[in-house]
Parts: C-alpha cells; structure tokens; sequence
C-alpha cells in the first residue's frame, strides 16, 4: 500500500504507475487539486468506468464488499473511495468528536478490496473556512436542499442531517467526476435521497445500491456497533428480529400496516430498545403505508427501524 503524506508532492512515477496496476495498491490524495489532476490522467479502460464508494472511516466488512462490488463492477477501470468525517451531518448533541477515526486500518481494508486511490480531505479542504464557523450552520450557506424526502423518519429525528449528506456528497462527486456511486442499503433513506438529488440535479451518475452485510446473528455492520457494550451487542440483534418478523407476517399473507409495525415494535420491545420508528414504507417515496386510506400495503415496501441501546442509536431496514 502507497501512502502520499499530506505535504508531499506525488512524483512523476507515481501517476504513471497510478494507472497500470489497478488494485495492487492504494494512493492517498488530500487535496482536491491533486486528485483532479490524478483523474484528468485516467485514460482508455481505466477512465471508461469509474466507481466511487464514499466513507467516514471506521471502516468493516460492509465497507469492503462495497468497495470489491465497485471493483466488480468497474472491471478493468477504476475504484475510488473517500475517508471524510463529515462534520456538517452531525447535530449540536451527535457524536462527531468521537466518531472513531481508524486511518491506517482503512486504508489497508480499502486497498486488499481493490481500491485504486481514496481521496482522504481535511474538514477546512472541503469547507474553506469551517474552523471558524458552526458546523450545521455552514451546510445553510451554499448547500443542497435535500427536498420532501428528508423531512420525515431520519430527517425528522436529525434536522440538517441530510442537507450536510448531499452538501457533501455533490462536492465529493464535483472532485472525483465517476461514472457510478454506490451506496449501502443499511442507510436507505440515506440512498434514497441521494439517488433522488443525482436524477433531479441531472449529475451524470448512476446510483447502485448494495446489500446490507450482517453479522452472523442478523446484526446489520455499522461503525457504531463498536459502540456497545457486550450485553448491549447482545440485545441489538432485537432489530434483525423484528424485521424478520415482521417479514415472516408479510410472506404469510399479512397487509395490515399497523400489525406489521406492531410485530417489530414488540420484538424491540422485548430487549428493552427505545423505538424511534418501526414503520412500513413506500420505498422511494417513504410514504407510509399505516397513513393510507386502508392502512393496507399494496405495492413495493421497506420496513424502517430506528432504535437506541444505551447512547447508541442503530437503524435497519428490509425491503421486500
């Protein structure tokens, strides 16, 4: 693996080689200049497709199948990625400071996927000025309005949540320029809004989503699962249950919105988890089936859970 340290210019060697062998190594940019001048000199197979899969670090064996569907799907072109904990996703009360930041771990994860360069910014690279001014209050200068999808379930939970998500995300796609992003489906209202702004704003992207990676007990990978505490670790599968619960309902012939909720709610329940949402959505509108007129399903549906162990949140989702 081939580091560039911020202060060091990469030679003339190291771009060439940047270029014939893909997935051997994983170079390091920190500067937007830089990893544009790194795109500009992709060239024939190697620029014909390029994947791109953004992170905040604190990366696991979800962010690695991610990064090897990039290489699958990239072939012989090129897989990006991005370590950047975005500071302007976080609320006043969010755990930015100690979000975990696993630097040379990541890297080597991302490199033994077969990545080929990861773009690895500081928060005054991508915020000019941010060190003097409130986080939040930043995304309300020039930003994205994330638009109806992010005022409901997360973005009701986390204000200003998702206006920094697509703030970041479109200047992260304005400096890498792919011509394909993936995102996980463990984030789905996440993915959802994002594939939304990349159609309405005519970015020249196409959005695919991965599957969510789970522990062996049904626990959907997170950054934040580090955060629990064995018998806490030990509760938490309490959202893999009450998904599949409520899915083993919906395969038996259920349709009732309220009793499907009801089902995961129960499970959660049970291992005295705080429910913010169990709920049965539209998938790409996340209108909720419980506020039709028959309170029935009756089309495509994700069930969406949102629940704190502790000072832990954790989210999951099925979609059927």
């Amino acid at each position: 693996m081939f580091v560039t340290p911020p202060s060091e210019k990469p030679s003339k060697n190291f771009w060439k080689n940047s270029l014939f062998n893909p997935g051997s190594i994983v170079h390091v940019i920190h500067h937007i200049p830089e990893f544009r001048k790194w795109r500009r000199r992709l060239s024939g197979p190697a620029a014909a497709t390029v994947t791109f899969a953004p992170t905040m670090g604190a990366l696991h064996d979800g962010h690695a199948s991610l990064v090897k569907s990039a290489r699958n799907l990239a072939r012989n072109g090129t897989v990006l990625s991005s370590i950047f904990v975005n500071p302007t996703q976080f609320g006043p009360s969010e755990d930015f400071s100690k979000y975990p930041r696993t630097l040379d771990a990541d890297l080597q994860i991302l490199a033994d996927a077969g990545c080929d360069a990861v773009f690895v910014p500081s928060a005054d690279e991508m915020y000019s000025g941010i060190r003097t001014l409130n986080s939040q209050a930043l995304a309300q200068m020039t930003s994205i309005d994330p638009g109806p999808l992010s005022t409901v379930l997360e973005g009701a939970i986390r204000p200003g949540h998702f206006r920094g998500v697509c703030t970041v995300v479109a200047k992260l796609l304005n400096a890498v320029q792919p011509t394909h992003l993936l995102l996980g489906q463990k984030d789905f209202q996440q993915q959802a809004i994002l594939r939304r702004m990349c159609i309405d704003l005519n970015m020249p992207v196409e959005v695919v989503t991965c599957p969510t990676v789970r522990d062996a007990d049904g626990l959907a990978m997170s950054s934040r699962n580090r955060y629990l505490n064995p018998d806490e670790r030990s509760r938490a599968v309490a959202l893999y249950e009450g998904l599949t619960g409520a899915k083993r309902l919906y395969d038996a012939g259920e349709r009732s919105a309220a009793t499907l909720e009801s089902e995961m709610r129960l499970r959660l329940e049970a291992r005295h988890l705080q429910v913010q949402y169990a709920v049965a959505a539209h998938p790409e509108t996340l209108a909720l089936w419980v506020a039709q007129p028959d309170g029935r399903i009756a089309g495509p549906c994700v069930f969406l859970i949102a629940a704190k162990l502790g000072s832990t949140r954790l989210i999951d989702n099925m979609l059927l």
